[in-house]
């Protein structure tokens, strides 16, 4: 179960990777109007490619040697499927509608518009919803504490760090655009969050 579990786990990574690697792409030739980046965001960058690449590669080399795993059964690997399976699509479905306007970093690019549509008319920030998404799947999915957990707490960082910067970043950008667009929507959960 163990094994299933971790290549899971990997598939879904290489698919993460090979829908990330187009916008990455397309992001390069992106000409920045306005570019918010510090230190402390590329380290939380950082910190998110650790916990939920690292750690469980990690951990399926037996780095850690045991220490805090924990059994995994069926019903863990069904959840984590499940939740691997919203991540997926719902990090698809972020890219899609951001088209050019997205980024790694906190910047705005040329031409830049405010998405208000397709996952953005329920949630303002469905890519952090979508991580959030693929450290559940992590914890499920890798029967360590340490290493399934790791992704979870790298992504909770991060958003809490960058969401309150780039929500003024887009409100320095947008105005009262964007202030109407916070009035009827959510952070990371429609109707709730």
């Amino acid at each position: 179960m163990i094994r299933i579990s971790f290549i899971l786990w990997a598939l879904m990574l290489v698919t993460w990777c090979a829908m990330r690697y187009p916008a990455m792409r397309r992001a390069r030739r992106q000409k920045t109007a306005i570019d918010k980046r510090t230190p402390l965001d590329i380290s939380l960058l950082v910190l998110c490619t650790l916990g939920l690449v690292a750690m469980p590669v990690l951990w399926r080399l037996d780095v850690f040697g045991g220490l805090a795993d924990r059994g995994q059964g069926i019903v863990t690997l069904v959840l984590g499927t499940l939740s691997g399976i919203a991540f997926l699509w719902l990090f698809r479905r972020s890219h899609k509608d951001l088209g050019k306007n997205w980024s790694v970093t906190l910047e705005v690019r040329e031409g830049h518009q405010l998405v208000t549509g397709g996952v953005y008319a329920y949630v303002r920030h469905p890519m952090y919803a979508s991580f959030l998404l693929w450290g559940v799947t992590q914890a499920l999915l890798i029967p360590n504490w340490i290493a399934g957990l790791a992704g979870l707490v790298a992504v909770f960082a991060l958003y809490a760090v960058r969401q309150s910067r780039e929500e003024a970043m887009m409100r320095d950008t947008f105005g009262a655009e964007y202030d109407a667009y916070c009035a009827r929507t959510k952070r990371l959960v429609p109707g709730i969050f």
